[in-house]
């Protein structure tokens, strides 16, 4: 194949949209183990948890303890948390973080149910926060969620979702990360609205994000890599869902990315040892089999 790029950056997302879903409470010490054996992995970029309300996403009520556990003075990760709201950024600013990440979807519907404002509505909530943590010198990263589809709206509109794209680069997003968030999009709709991001926006990182419901992530995948993408959203072990999207499963496995990718020889820098030793660890804490082919494959099951 033509002009796929020679190395890709994945985006672990497993620590927070992996384990959010998650009914029985992974223990912090577990959380932090998984984080930091993640890092050893090779993993530059990571969502690592979210100041969401405990009554939303009780999973998520020891975030505090876990980014003072896992962010450190001088760390070459950029560590993600998850910042819904003013609230979540006050909290924010007490750690040592310097990459906040905001989520937002494209469709109405979602969005009031996720956090029951439509899209608009937090669009001008988000924008002085974004405006204020980019006067100090914060890393921000946008997640644009039912980027493809929705679970109550069906099919979006590939207008709607570059209009929200260009509204949160004209607020100085750093990043967009562009989500299948219940995994029906096909290879050509990833081709074609990636292909529309990137031609619209060639200066700003944009990212695939895949849930793999329909075993289409790694074909979705490899349309975004054609359509001149490099970056990637992926979970260890498969581990995911969205508390607010109803039939959505895991995200795509970072392990079966890392080798489809590496296959093709496109480099990740990720070491698949240390990736598999990071899933062992939260494999025992989770309430169903890990998704991933590849690590499953690795333990002869």
């Amino acid at each position: 194949m033509n002009n796929l790029p020679r190395s890709v950056t994945i985006i672990e997302v497993g620590p927070r949209d992996g384990l959010q879903n998650e009914k029985g409470f992974v223990p912090t010490e577990r959380k932090i183990a998984f984080i930091l054996a993640l890092k050893r992995a090779g993993f530059r970029e990571m969502e690592v948890t979210s100041f969401v309300s405990p009554k939303w996403v009780p999973q998520m009520k020891d975030a505090g303890e876990v980014a003072e556990a896992v962010i450190s003075e001088g760390d070459p990760v950029r560590n993600f948390i998850l910042v819904p709201n003013r609230k979540g950024v006050e909290r924010f600013r007490k750690t040592k973080a310097k990459a906040a990440a905001f989520f937002v979807g494209v469709s109405d519907t979602f969005n009031q149910k996720n956090i029951n404002r439509t899209t608009e509505e937090s669009l001008h909530e988000l924008a002085p926060l974004i405006k204020d943590l980019k006067a100090e010198g914060c890393f921000i990263r946008v997640c644009l969620s039912t980027a493809f589809y929705c679970p109550f709206e069906g099919r979006v509109p590939e207008e709607k979702t570059v209009r929200l794209a260009e509204a949160f680069a004209a607020l100085g997003a750093d990043e967009l990360s562009v989500a299948d968030t219940i995994g029906m999009a096909s290879p050509d709709e990833s081709y074609s609205l990636f292909k529309k991001l990137k031609e619209r926006f060639p200066d700003l990182l944009l990212t695939a994000h895949f849930h793999d419901t329909r075993k289409m992530g790694l074909a979705n995948i490899l349309a975004a890599l054609q359509a001149g993408i490099d970056r990637f959203d992926a979970s260890a072990g498969g581990l995911g869902g969205c508390p607010f999207a109803p039939g959505a499963s895991g995200n795509v496995a970072t392990e079966d990315v890392v080798y489809m990718l590496e296959r093709m020889g496109i480099r990740t820098n990720i070491d698949r040892e240390k990736l598999a030793e990071a899933v062992d660890g939260i494999a025992p804490f989770l309430s169903r089999p890990v998704e991933s082919a590849d690590y499953r494959l690795r333990k002869g099951g």
